[in-house]
This record gives structure tokens, sequence and C-alpha cells, in this order.
């Protein structure tokens, strides 16, 4: 007999079953909602959470690491991606989804937070014990071990292309969005380098919460006394809450008098009604109110003046939720649920008028970084005459001196200036208003006359406006 068989064999290690960390846990099965049911994580996330702190599984600091996962790995994911995609020998697309969502998790722990690597790697492989078994936890192990050979720059140095070679594809990897985007976003903010790196950085940081006093129903100096509650940038009415601030737990906001709105939306609201009028000023609309933000700053606007608003918002659920956030409003108001584009109302009826239109979205990649994966240059044809004849209604339905602002939450040139002077074409009876005068201090707002604002410039949604005044 060898000696080598002579040897006493060590005994084998006792199984030990997957521990369930309640906070990565809660990270992937948001990410797998986002994933296989097209959900939005701003809408699946905070019921989540409200289950879990219901269980007594979560305090304040397990809240906000669970949304800092959802929300980094949501951002990044396309270059984390292209990490994952360097380190695994076949191609993603047959790397199982619910397994690239725990490698994507493991990623954004060790290359965009501040846990530690072993942390990092021990937690996600846990996790794969839990979701996916043991077998494939050793996949994600091997993974996540060769990430963790790299910091998030070293890596972007390995699997992004050189910026003078193709610099579309190397901000897209570098910043974490598809190449599409990229092209447009600088194409609408114009300039060199640095503007879009800053504006493609800002996309990928975490927002801040605005709140909004709706007037004659709250004062900015109510909600200044809450924590952490400080003013906000450019709109009287803005309120922004320090990281962690919770609006649920504002009593303004609880009991409609108050908002969460963001200052580019607040700044549209603000600046359709400045606009200078020839004539009577008493009928107000809205033509897609929807969820009903901006109607209700509009509709307490228009009391202070004893005007009268009319929301109309085309999904019936949807002027339910604007029915909510008008509730209480000093003055008069009516909600309704119609076309914007086939309106029951004459033409010429109103004094002013707003359509913030259907659009891709890609002016709000900070609150939904979803959006920009799921969106294609071809939605753009989808949304363009609904978009045209939103517009042409909203002109028909102004009188003869009445202003018509039309916005929309993109930056993207085919969704704002091009909308605007292809209708106009047609309307040679209006003339546009030069909109930056309304929003005195308000600094980088464009050539004119009309208005685009920038996260990275004014740390807002990119918000568009253009005001149209109806001259015969």
């Amino acid at each position: 007999m060898s000696e080598q068989s002579r040897r006493p064999r060590k005994p084998a290690k006792p199984y030990r079953r997957p521990q369930k960390d309640p906070v990565r846990f809660l990270a992937f099965e948001a990410l797998r909602a986002v994933d296989e049911r097209d959900a939005y994580a701003n809408l699946v996330l905070p019921p989540l959470l409200r289950k879990a702190r219901a269980k007594g599984d979560f305090d304040t600091r397990d809240a906000a690491l669970a949304t800092e996962l959802v929300y980094g790995t949501l951002r990044r994911q396309g270059t984390y991606d292209a990490v994952i995609a360097a380190c695994v020998d076949r191609p993603l697309r047959e790397v199982d989804p619910p397994v690239l969502d725990v490698l994507s998790l493991g990623a954004h722990q060790l290359l965009g937070t501040r846990i530690p690597t072993h942390a990092a790697v021990s937690s996600a492989v846990e996790l794969a014990r839990v979701v996916l078994g043991d077998g494939r936890a050793k996949f994600v192990n091997a993974v996540l071990r060769k990430i963790a050979q790299h910091d998030l720059d070293g890596w972007t140095e390995k699997v992004a292309p050189p910026y003078d070679d193709d610099p579309e594809d190397h901000l897209a990897v570098v910043h974490s969005h598809p190449r599409w985007v990229v092209s447009a976003l600088w194409d609408s903010l114009g300039g060199g380098r640095a503007g879009i790196e800053e504006l493609l950085a800002a996309d990928n940081e975490r927002p801040e919460v605005t709140l909004v006093a709706r007037p004659g129903r709250a004062t900015t100096e109510e909600l200044l006394r809450e924590d952490a509650a400080v003013p906000g940038r450019w709109s009287p009415y803005a309120v922004r809450l320090a990281e962690g601030g919770e609006p649920g737990a504002v009593e303004a906001v609880r009991e409609g008098r108050a908002g969460v709105q963001d200052e580019g939306s607040q700044l549209v609201a603000l600046a359709l009604a400045n606009a200078p009028l020839e004539g009577p000023d008493g009928k107000w609309l809205d033509g897609c109110a929807g969820p009903g933000g901006k109607a209700a700053l509009l509709g307490a606007l228009a009391a202070a003046r004893g005007a009268t608003l009319l929301a109309s918002e085309k999904q019936p659920h949807r002027a339910g939720l604007v029915a909510k956030a008008l509730h209480g409003n000093p003055g008069p108001y009516q909600v309704i649920a119609a076309d914007g584009t086939r309106p029951p109302w004459r033409p010429g009826t109103f004094d002013r008028v707003l359509v913030d239109v259907p659009c891709t979205g890609l002016g709000a990649l900070r609150r939904r970084p979803e959006a920009r994966w799921r969106r294609r240059p071809e939605d753009l044809d989808d949304f363009a005459p609904l978009q045209r004849g939103l517009l042409r209604s909203a002109l028909d339905s102004v009188r003869v001196g009445g202003v018509v602002g039309y916005a929309t939450c993109s930056p993207h040139l085919a969704e704002t200036r091009a909308v605007v002077a292809d209708v106009l074409k047609q309307h040679p009876d209006t003339e546009l208003i030069d909109a930056r005068p309304l929003l005195p201090g308000v600094p980088h707002l464009g050539e004119g006359p009309d208005i685009q604002l920038w996260p990275h410039l004014h740390g807002t949604d990119a918000m568009y406006l253009s005001l149209i005044r109806r001259t015969a």
C-alpha cells in the first residue's frame, strides 16, 4: 500500500445551506421585474421596500442600500455588460437572464460602491446559491473574481474603444448609454467633448428629491422646516430634500398641499404662466395632464389670478391621478378624460394652453435609468405623429392673442425643434415668444426663443419648452 493511500482522508465539509440576504434578494427581485415584465424600477421598488419594512426585515440603511443596488446596476448596465462579456467564454445573449442579473449586481458592488471586495463577491455568490443553485453559483464566483482584478477605470480602459478611434462608442461604454442616445444628446447639446461627458455623467447620478409647494395651499417656508430641506435652485416653489429625505414623511405632501416635482417641470409651468397675453386671462388648459404634477401647479397659479383650469388626459386611470393631484385646489378646475388630438371643446376657447407631449423620455434618464435600454431610434417615428397632432390641436384650442406651451421631457431635436418647425409651417398665424426672459436668474437656457434645460447645467430633467402666440 502506498504512503499516499495510507493517509487518512479529510472528512467532507458538512453542507451549508445558503443564507438569504434580504437586501440583495430584494434588489434581485426588482431587477427581475424590470427585465421580465418591462416594469419601471421607480414603480416596482417602493412596494417591495414597504413590504420588507412591514415584515421587519429592513431599516433605513437597508432600504438605502437596496435602492442604490437597483438603480446603480440599471444605470451602469451597459458598462457592466461590457465588463462581464470580457470575463465569460460565451456571448452574453447565451447567459441566462437571472444569472446575468446576479452578475450585474455583483459587478456594481465591486465597481460602483465602497463595499469591500470580499464582501461584494461573497454576498453575490450567496445570492446566486439562493436564487440559482450551487452549480451556477460557482460560475458566478469565477466571473466575479475576474471582475475584481480591476477597478472601474481599469475596466473601462480595457473594454471601451479609444476616444480618438470612435468618440461615440467610447462615450457609450464609459458612461453606459446606448450609442444612438449619445449621438442624439450630443447633437442637441452641441459643443465639444467636455459638455457631453458632463451630461452623460449627470445622467448616472442619483437625482435629488424635489418638492413643490402648491401656491395657496403650502409655502416653501413650511417645507423648509423639514429635516434635510434646502431651497430649490430656480423655482420659487421648489424645496430640495437632502439624500435620505423621505417625501412621504412630509405632512404637506401627505395632505396633497405639496408634491414631488422636478424643478424643470415647475419651470415649464411658470414660464407658460408668465408669458405675456393680449386680452383676457381666465381660461387655461393642460391638454396632456397625466399624471397631474404640472396641472396641480398650473391650477394653483390660475386660481391666484381668478382663472379656471381644464385638465384633460386621454387615459381614464391617469385622469384619475390628475383629479387626485388637483383635489383641494383653491380655485375652480375641471378634469376630463379626452383625446387631445380630437378634443371636445370648441376652437379658440382658451387663453393659455400647455401640451407636455408623450415622448421618449430621454430627458429623465436619471430617474428612469432602464428607459435608456428600452428605447429605440424607431420610437421617434411612433411618437412623431402624436406630438405634431397634439401641438396642432393646442394651436386650434387657443384664442387669438393667447399662448401655447409645447413641452417635452426629451432634448432630442426630432421631438423638440423639428416638431415646432413642422407644425408652424402650417400655421402662419403664429409667432414664437422668447421664453428665456420669463425665467429670470436661470442661466444656460440656449439660443432661444425656446428653452432647453439640462441635468448637468441646471440639476433638472432635460425639459424643453417652446412658447407660441396665436396672432390671427
